[in-house]
């Protein structure tokens, strides 16, 4: 049987055979994604482990597209799984990535912005910093990551660059889980969200995924 997927709002179910109708992101996530028990999406095929650096490639220059109008100068994003994205993402911008790390080392000197995320994978919580001499009140922050669950490493980005007297311009995620709190969260934030695929809901007993449509 073949892994079958909709589009929240819409009542066809399509197959691998129409992967046409959807996006880059979508398509790649029907083709390689696994669905496991728990609502885990795994994807470490070409997001969070092996990179698919060509679709990277994409997502960068998809980002560039929704936030063209914004006037950003620096791309903050947060260890591990979230830096190649952004490095992708930089380069299309033409501008320096900044990622939080998640405890202090010997190769960071001097203060620190710091904030507390839960991780949803990992099931704990970390400090988050960055060193104040890479954020200021100058910068125009473009925060990037691959997930958006429950929205806690978001909110930690936000507060750091809050704590710098920067402004979050916008906010790109690659998936976002639609059926979790975040998305709604950081919206009601006032924030810009552009999620490239956002998963409505996951079955594992078929490996169905059900993306919301987006215009």
């Amino acid at each position: 049987m073949a892994k079958l997927f909709y589009f929240y709002g819409t009542t066809r179910l399509y197959d691998r055979k129409e992967l046409k109708i959807m996006n880059f992101l979508e398509e790649k996530i029907v083709k390689e994604g696994v669905v496991k028990e728990g609502n885990i999406l795994k994807v470490d095929s070409f997001l969070n482990h092996q990179m698919d650096v060509k679709l990277f490639k994409q997502m960068g220059e998809e980002f560039k597209k929704r936030f063209a109008d914004k006037p950003i100068n620096k791309i903050l994003t947060v260890e591990a799984s979230g830096i190649g994205i952004a490095c992708i993402v930089a380069e299309c911008f033409d501008v320096p990535v900044v990622f939080a790390k998640k405890s202090k080392s010997v190769n960071i000197d001097g203060e620190v912005y710091n904030a507390e995320v839960e991780s949803f994978t990992h099931k704990c919580k970390n400090q988050v910093l960055v060193s104040k001499k890479f954020l200021n009140t100058d910068d125009h922050i473009l925060i990037i990551d691959d997930f958006l669950a429950n929205g806690c490493a978001l909110q930690g980005l936000i507060s750091i660059v809050s704590q710098a007297g920067g402004t979050v311009e916008g906010i790109g995620i690659a998936i976002e889980k639609g059926f979790q709190q975040g998305g709604k969260i950081i919206r009601n934030l006032g924030f810009q969200l552009e999620s490239l695929a956002i998963v409505e809901s996951m079955d594992a007993s078929d490996g169905s995924v059900v993306f919301r449509e987006q215009a």
